[in-house]
């Protein structure tokens, strides 16, 4: 599981939902589960991704977010003549980051 190390120290200020944008897009490729989230069968190019934070909650024991990651997904086999195809494509996960550990754990609930 990924650390988050950034997120458990910005948790109660105002730049929280920044840092989780910022860690999240700097983890490596290969990270986050976004070959789940794509729509059309395609292989993931997650060198470049976006992250929008809907919302954040915190309790004694973890932080919940759910956020939307913009991505490229490459779709090949279509015979289409042009392949492979670049899109772009979306999806929406919740992360539970443990606040002992900064442990954080990604499931992808909406592609």
């Amino acid at each position: 599981m990924p650390i988050l190390l950034d997120i458990l120290q910005q948790s109660q200020s105002g730049w929280f939902k920044k840092a989780l944008k910022r860690e999240l897009e700097n983890l490596p490729a290969g990270t986050l589960p976004l070959e789940q989230g794509t729509s059309r069968g395609g292989f993931v190019d997650d060198n470049e991704i976006s992250v929008s934070v809907i919302n954040a909650t915190q309790n004694e024991n973890s932080i919940q977010a759910k956020v939307g990651v913009f991505f490229t997904e490459i779709i090949a086999g279509c015979s289409c003549g042009d392949e492979p195809i670049a899109e772009n494509a979306y999806c929406e996960m919740l992360i539970c980051i443990d606040n002992t550990t900064s442990e954080a754990e990604f499931i992808v609930i909406r592609q």
